[in-house]
């Protein structure tokens, strides 16, 4: 019953996603909702938003309809998400002020949190402030991680479809649903994304996605000990943390301001090596994958979590300091020195 239930889901939202997204792509250039060239940005056209919205409805609407009312017990995370979009969409058409920003996703964190999902790394009431915190910080690493064309998309299909497997092995089928929904989703939407991209899922849909992965991991973990939390967070986020360590660290070596826009993360990286855009996002898709796996051999047993969380930690300190190998930043030569005769 749950397998036919996940295979309906996952369906019904790859088919509603591909059929909503050029939808959406024409409204967005009728509205004039576009991504426009300039900057650190590779794409040299206008390119429309909205991409997300159709990623949010496809994900949200099929768990609904067949979830009933198990839906409840995912109803904190599905209320956050829908925020998290909403709040992307208006900062997609008029950017908001960072303050703003964080304390729309503290609140939608919030509503998570109190609605009972809490990972307990800690066993104590520290716990809730550490999930909140969390969640806010990881969806806005996915935020930044969108930054290639199908960069994002590709990471979410395999990531998600990985913890969708997790949460049903874990007895929670509802958040299995969800995910079995956010997986093809994001894969419909990667039909009008993948490189050269005809639309962006834009704010509305990395802050929905990372929202939706982060707040899903840390329901799958809910019941578990402080080890099995601490990897039940890292790994389903594997490549997103990874890439804001690069980001952070890179910038803070070279004096550039920490939350401007850049072309320094792995995607850029990676595209600097000789990759091409699509290479790079099946890289990402790839390294997600392994993570992904990891996790889930954790939560049958195979692989011992606190193992797993040290070995996904040194790997990630590991990729983030290779990554300083790869020069993204002009250099910068000293004027020469101007000699005076005498």
């Amino acid at each position: 019953m749950i397998g036919h239930a996940a295979l309906v889901t996952a369906i019904a939202a790859f088919v509603a996603c591909a059929v909503a997204t050029p939808v959406l792509r024409r409204l967005a250039l009728r509205w004039e909702l576009t991504d426009r060239p300039g900057g650190h940005k590779s794409h040299r056209r206008p390119t429309p938003y909205l991409g997300g919205i159709a990623i949010m409805l496809a994900t949200v609407v099929p768990p609904l309809a067949l979830a009933g009312p198990a839906v409840a017990r995912i109803a904190g995370i599905l209320v956050g998400a829908v925020a998290m979009a909403l709040l992307g969409l208006i900062d997609d058409i008029a950017p908001l002020p960072p303050p703003t920003r964080l304390a729309v996703q503290t609140l939608a964190a919030g509503v998570v949190v109190v609605s009972g999902v809490v990972a307990p790394v800690t066993g104590s009431r520290l716990d809730m402030v550490i999930t909140l915190l969390w969640i806010v910080v990881v969806s806005n690493s996915f935020n930044l991680l969108d930054n290639m064309d199908g960069a994002l998309g590709g990471v979410t299909v395999v990531g998600a479809a990985l913890l969708s497997a997790a949460a049903f092995v874990s007895g929670q089928p509802e958040t299995g649903l969800l995910l079995a929904a956010l997986s093809p989703a994001a894969l419909g939407f990667l039909l009008y994304n993948w490189a050269p991209a005809r639309i962006f899922m834009g704010d509305a849909g990395s802050l929905f996605i990372g929202f939706t992965l982060t707040s899903s991991a840390a329901l799958v973990v809910s019941g578990a000990g402080p080890g099995t939390a601490t990897a039940g967070l890292l790994l389903p986020a594997f490549v997103a943390i990874v890439d804001t360590g690069i980001v952070m660290l890179a910038r803070s070596r070279a004096g550039r301001p920490l939350l401007q826009g850049g072309s320094d993360h792995l995607s850029h990286r990676l595209h600097r090596l000789g990759l091409g855009k699509r290479l790079t996002a099946l890289a990402l898709a790839a390294l997600a994958g392994a993570a992904g796996l990891v996790h889930l051999a954790t939560t049958l047993g195979w692989v011992a979590p606190v193992a797993a969380a040290a070995a996904a930690g040194a790997a990630g300190c590991v990729v983030v300091v290779l990554a300083q190998r790869v020069r993204v930043y002009p250099s910068i030569r000293p004027k020469t020195a101007i000699r005076v005769r005498r």
